[in-house]
């Protein structure tokens, strides 16, 4: 319950700490995020509010480990306090020196420590966190109504002013805020905040992220003038036009009611279009102002109004002036599809959590900025606030750049449900426990008061993973109750659906692709979003094409939300005095789920993982399918039609560009349309792409113009192989030389040496120059990434890892064969059962060598991670450069999102740098690629018939496997370059079983063939 005391008399009590029906105590109610001045030049501006006064900064502090060891009249005042040590606020006390980190998925931190049930708490373990903080308060705020304002405290705390009690609040993630005015002294101020780690609320706090406490959230003080408006709600409802409407506000006012309110709206270039004069003040109040020609609201087109609330008094002097940022738009559930402004959404999601590797949830303004501008040069149109309630200055960046948002009840039960032995304890929190209810709504209602001006928020969320019941359905039934104009959602009824009305849409969590077209064939009653889908771990996103593939093919497939934006993890100090990341379990923190907190798109420091290339072209708004004649554009847009974009049209040969052109193309939205484009007739052979893009035509709050939006090509080949035969056949022969163990081949300053024994080439000279550290052999094996080791495959084809290390050699034979000479060797795996594999160079006389491979499929062998073979190069090799699939890693199920061409980079900087090393690296569709030193002495490698797949990188798989951090590799001694016939994909449905998909699998049991040419540079 929310407790209102007599402060004068109260006392704080610890028992409230296990009691879940008390959650807040002396806190006010609840109330919109909006601004108030007393000048309307201040309000128009919108800067730092005058009437409020931060306390962020050093805080005297103390920490303890549980509440009998804490200082415990700390807040009396003539404590002194000098053995305090100091901490900044915001912060987390974990991240501080204090305590340490402990990350955990949804198994309770005490797990295997304490056994306790819900709503006990351990009292042996439970930091506390003692905060000091003397302030005087600023000039302007004296002689007003004063607050205090906490806008986030993990998990639950106790203030006192002045040693007087002021309240207890919880619910880590929305504000608590107390009326302090009685308390306020002239001169120094002394602020006491005693903050647990732990509470009743812990229990409904289990979301997956590290468990951090204190108060990490601004603290600050705002004075009131003497009319004031407390809270603002503002409706946008439109007209079936979707141009005209009417603009409801709804508001209460508090202080000395003797006055008038008047509105005015204006548009973004502060026009006035609408006003109301002189109404009476009212504690509560309606008002209504008609709007005609509306510029609406979407992440396409943010367009905000500007509404002022303006408060005099009798006299008509300006006590006060309320700006609200008003966007018109209107969202609906109609046919069962959800509409945005009349018009069919698709929810282009991420779930963000707020992370920041060295303040954790204490993010910046400019971090958020990053964010939101790497959405929208992405193509991400929608952020679910896993699983809480976000800063609200999120909330109005969002409203600015255009994002929707699903806002998210900080609520989250997991581990109380979803046992590990698969049963559903009669403990499960909130369910339908009356002593939990009135918690939980009010964590709803507090998200609610607060966010609910944002035209940016779509759809409330109940929270997350906590099951079903009665608790939860309340919940909804409050959303819709106090704000009709958004939809409910709620994954949990998925579980239990014993009230299934809680959620207005279907909400599923890793659903398979024909999982989600089983539901929607079935004539369903509600439309589709994952909530969670594409589980971003590691080396991840294969795949993700089968799922946006439905957002076309079913109207009631809305789309969905990857898990997740950025990886959470740490930065500290390592071993040798450089900055590590540290993730579960590095900070000896039991129990932990490890790297589970590593699901990033983004990596912790801000820096796109290769994952994001594919989610770019994914989720583009407009599909390009060009041809040697035109393009077809498919404008999915709802709102803007192609003219906001300039249409680059390029031509490349064997990856040079040969043409370009560009003009402003006009499709509208929800059309498409053929563009005819007269290119030039090319007639020399070669490979030709045909590369349409659109680019930005103006700047924009998040890019320039030029910037790239979206892009399709279209790839055509005329090849000539007659006249490589005709040189061939004219050039001089190669000595070979015949050895007893090793046959050497030689020309030049050219020298190449195949080893018996060893099983292929071990050393390639080129002007004394030595290229090849250890003979290239065949490969099963890749370095195992997260999916695989989540879907079992690094166990069932374990055999593979043992067949690439310890393969032998079971038949060696020399040939010429007119001027070329011919090396084949034949080996045989420890496989069960075992099986062949066979190995051809040719080498011919300009000393090219032609690799065939074949491998021989048997009946019974598991897939095959990859098939191909693996030169150890000298580390000398730094640089490599290809033609065919980039400029990020891609593979087989996550390829859609590159792009044919010709691209270079360090080898060192093809290491992804995921938080567990494993597989990375690697490029598909490959022609031909370049591995080169300083002076360009290295090797070329060329398609034959088929491209390959190619992986240049400083590390083996070995290396890769047994390092658990980045910084765990060895130092570089050697370049590994791996040419692959085929690499299976790398999944991602999920990340705890999930297998590839059966296309992107390559079978053990069919035989495999390829080729390719090595020719030494320099």
């Amino acid at each position: 319950m929310d407790v209102k005391m007599n402060q004068r008399a109260a006392k704080a009590d610890l028992a409230w700490l296990e009691n879940p029906a008390v959650f807040s105590v002396n806190t006010i109610p609840p109330h919109s995020d909006h601004w108030f001045y007393e000048k309307e030049c201040q309000a128009l501006c919108q800067s730092e509010m005058p009437l409020k006064q931060s306390l962020n900064g050093r805080w005297l502090f103390h920490y303890a480990e549980n509440p009998e060891s804490r200082k415990e009249h700390f807040y009396e005042m003539d404590n002194s306090c000098d053995d305090f040590s100091s901490i900044q606020v915001p912060s987390h006390i974990q991240l501080e020196g204090y305590d340490y980190c402990h990350y955990t998925n949804k198994i309770y931190p005490w797990d295997g420590q304490e056994e306790l049930l819900p709503p006990n708490i351990s009292w042996k373990y439970n930091p506390v966190g003692s905060y000091v903080k003397y302030f005087e308060l600023a000039e302007n705020l004296k002689g007003k109504k004063i607050f205090l304002s906490f806008q986030g405290v993990e998990t639950a705390f106790y203030v006192w002013l002045n040693g007087e009690f002021i309240g207890y609040a919880e619910d880590s993630f929305t504000p608590s805020e107390f009326d302090i005015t009685e308390y306020i002294i002239e001169g120094t101020n002394k602020l006491c905040v005693e903050v647990y780690k732990r509470s009743s609320a812990s229990w409904i706090e289990d979301q997956d992220f590290w468990r951090f406490s204190g108060i990490f959230r601004e603290v600050y003080l705002y004075a009131v003038p003497e009319l004031h408006i407390f809270d603002v709600f503002i409706k946008t409802k439109l007209n079936s036009d979707y141009k005209s409407g009417i603009l409801e506000i709804d508001l209460q006012t508090k202080g000395n009611l003797k006055g008038s309110m008047s509105a005015k709206l204006l548009d973004s270039q502060n026009r006035t279009v609408a006003v109301l004069e002189h109404i009476s003040t009212q504690p509560e109040m309606n008002l209504k102002i008609e709007v005609n020609q509306i510029q609406t609201w979407s992440a396409e087109e943010p367009y905000l109004y500007l509404l002022l609330l303006y408060c005099k008094d009798d006299s008509g002097n300006l006590i006060e002036v309320v700006p609200q940022k008003v966007g018109f738009r209107s969202f609906e559930l109609r046919d069962k599809i959800m509409y945005l402004n009349g018009k069919r959404i698709v929810f282009k999601g991420v779930n963000r959590h707020e992370f920041s590797p060295s303040r954790g949830r204490a993010v910046t303004k400019k971090e958020m900025i990053w964010d939101i501008k790497f959405c929208k040069r992405n193509n991400i149109n929608a952020v679910r606030t896993s699983h809480y309630p976000n800063q609200s200055e999120w909330y109005r960046l969002c409203d600015e750049y255009g994002i929707y948002l699903i806002d998210e009840t900080n609520l989250e039960s997991h581990g109380s449900w979803q046992r590990t032995d698969g049963t559903v304890p009669k403990w499960v929190v909130p369910g339908d426990l009356e002593e939990w209810r009135e918690n939980v709504l009010s964590r709803a209602n507090a998200m609610l008061q607060r966010d609910k001006n944002h035209p940016s928020i779509l759809i409330w969320s109940c929270g997350n993973e906590s099951y079903g019941g009665k608790d939860i359905y309340a919940m909804s039934q409050l959303f819709r109750q106090k704000d009709p104009g958004r939809l409910v959602h709620y994954e949990g009824v998925f579980w239990d659906r014993t009230y299934n009305e809680t959620s207005d849409m279907e909400s599923r969590m890793y659903a398979k692709p024909h999982e989600i077209e089983e539901y929607l064939l079935q004539d369903p009653q509600k439309p589709y979003i994952s909530c969670e889908y594409m589980h971003a771990m590691g080396n991840s996103c294969g795949g993700m094409l089968k799922y946006t593939a439905l957002e076309e093919k079913y109207p009631m497939y809305q789309g969905g939300f990857i898990w997740d934006y950025i990886d959470q993890v740490i930065l500290r100090e390592g071993k040798s005095g450089n900055n590590v990341f540290a993730y579960g379990g590095d900070f000896m923190d039991r129990p932990s789920d490890y790297n589970f907190c590593a699901n990033g798109i983004v990596y912790a420091d801000r820096t796109p993982s290769p994952k994001a290339q594919e989610v770019k072209f994914l989720y583009q708004n407009v599909k390009i399918m060009p041809d040697e004649k035109g393009v077809r554009i498919q404008n999915q847009n709802l709102f803007i039609s192609t003219d906001h974009y300039i249409m680059e049209c390029q031509v490349f040969r064997n990856g040079e560009p040969i043409y370009f052109t560009s003009g402003v193309v006009s499709v509208e939205p929800q059309k498409e349309q053929w563009i005819p484009i007269d290119y030039p007739h090319f007639n020399s052979e070669g490979e030709y792409v045909y590369r349409v893009s659109l680019h930005l035509r103006e700047d924009t709050l998040w890019e320039s113009k030029g910037y790239e939006t979206a892009y399709g090509e279209y790839c055509c080949k005329t090849f000539s192989k007659e006249k490589v035969k005709q040189l061939e056949n004219a050039l001089p022969k190669v000595e070979l030389i015949r050895g007893d163990g090793n046959y050497g081949i030689r020309s030049g300053d050219l020298s190449i040496l195949f080893s018996v024994s060893e099983g292929g080439i071990v050393s390639i000279k080129k002007a004394g120059k030595e290229l090849v550290s250890r003979a290239g052999k065949p490969v099963y094996w890749r370095a195992s990434t997260d999916n695989d080791r989540g879907n079992s495959i690094s166990f069932d084809a374990a055999q593979w890892g043992l067949a690439s290390k310890y393969q032998k050699v079971t038949n060696f034979t020399v040939d010429t064969i007119g001027n070329c000479h011919q090396f084949s060797y034949t080996f045989l795996t420890p496989t069960n059962p075992g099986t062949l594999s066979k190995v051809i160079y040719t080498v011919d006389q300009t000393c090219n060598i032609r690799v065939q491979m074949k491998y021989f499929g048997k009946e019974g062998l598991t897939v095959l991670p990859l098939y191909g073979m693996e030169f150890k190069m000298v580390p000398d090799l730094k640089w490599f450069s290809w033609y065919g699939m980039g400029p990020d890693e891609n593979y087989v199920d996550r390829s859609a999102g590159a792009r044919l061409g010709k691209y270079e980079m360090r080898v060192m900087d093809n290491l992804s740098r995921y938080i567990v090393p494993q597989e990375c690296g690697n490029r598909t569709g490959v022609r031909c690629a370049k591995v080169y030193d300083a002076s360009g002495c290295g090797v070329e490698i060329t398609m034959v018939k088929q491209p390959f797949e190619l992986s240049v990188l400083p590390y083996s798989t070995v290396d890769l496997e047994n390092a658990m951090h980045i910084e765990e590799l060895p130092p570089v001694k050697n370049t590994y370059v791996r040419i692959a016939a085929k690499q299976m994909g790398v999944g991602g449905d999920d990340s705890w079983g999930a297998p590839v998909h059966p296309e992107y699998c390559i079978s053990g049991e069919e035989d495999i063939e390829f080729e390719f040419m090595l020719s030494i540079i320099s």
